[in-house]
């Protein structure tokens, strides 16, 4: 199975969510994801489960990662395709070949899985929800969908992240991804979502023509960003910051809030992007059973 993490490279894998098949990759890129990982396999003499981490740069393929072992994952990608994968590798690891098993060719669903990490935040205030390399998540649930949004917001919803309809929202991103917040805000624009934003990231959106009202930093004084948000004014924060502990310490009065707050918080521009196209789906949920699913594939 072939996962694509939503979250950038940098996070931990085990703190990204992830869709399979992917929702954006190309498939010259996927089949070259392919090709590298049979090659990595016949080259280590694996036998059984392996999991590879790649990063893609302008369609530029790098191996981060091989692990001869399964991974957590296990589980969820045999949910997504049917195998049951643990017994598959377990019995090849016996001498029992894939084709004694009746297993061969590629399974890419016609539907979406997403597998989401489930964090601990609320249970310990003041922690900083930030994603990073250090793991922070303590369990992980999956959606289906017909399509990535319907699959993504049902991960969510098994997350116990309530995704609003509609409100204010907060964007504050770090310098590199101003471009990207543009789209999201656009997106939620069109959504029915009023934009509120600290005045680096209003000025790049007020250039690309998005409505969009400034902000205090708490540093700048009251009324400020932190008020609103304890204040419930507030439905959605899209904060992303700098890798500089000065840069994350300035906005962590945000995240601790907006936590504290309740309110749908997402640290990554990637996150935002999926949770727009999840809204986007709120009102066209549909349950599936898994057997039904698997009759599609098998």
């Amino acid at each position: 199975g072939v996962m694509e993490h939503i979250e950038e490279a940098g996070v931990h894998s085990g703190d990204s969510a992830c869709c399979l098949p992917p929702h954006s990759l190309s498939a010259g890129v996927e089949a070259e994801l392919r090709r590298q990982t049979e090659l990595l396999a016949r080259a280590l003499d694996v036998v059984g489960l392996m999991n590879v981490q790649f990063a893609i740069q302008r369609d530029v393929v790098y191996v981060l990662e091989v692990n001869p072992r399964a991974s957590r994952t296990v589980p969820y990608v045999s949910k997504a395709t049917g195998l049951q994968l643990a017994k598959i590798a377990a019995r090849c690891m016996v001498g029992v070949g894939l084709g004694q098993q009746g297993v061969g060719g590629v399974i890419r669903p016609p539907y979406f899985s997403v597998k989401e990490a489930v964090f601990p935040f609320a249970k310990f205030p003041g922690v900083d929800t930030i994603l990073g390399p250090e793991m922070k998540s303590t369990g992980e649930v999956m959606g289906v969908g017909a399509s990535f949004g319907e699959a993504f917001v049902k991960s969510q919803l098994a997350a116990g992240v309530k995704l609003p309809r509609g409100g204010r929202a907060f964007i504050s991103v770090r310098d590199g991804e101003k471009a990207g917040a543009v789209q999201v805000a656009r997106d939620l624009v069109q959504l029915g979502f009023s934009i509120l934003a600290t005045r680096g990231t209003a000025a790049v959106l007020s250039k690309h023509d998005v409505p969009v009202t400034p902000v205090n930093k708490v540093a700048e004084g009251r009324p400020h960003v932190v008020d609103m948000i304890k204040n419930n004014e507030i439905s959605l924060i899209i904060n992303t910051v700098e890798e500089k502990r000065g840069a994350i310490n300035d906005s962590r009065s945000i995240r601790t809030s907006g936590l504290q707050a309740r309110v749908t918080m997402y640290t990554t521009i990637w996150g935002a992007e999926a949770a727009a196209e999840g809204i986007r789906n709120l009102g066209e949920l549909v349950v599936y059973p898994i057997q039904a699913l698997h009759e599609q594939l098998h």
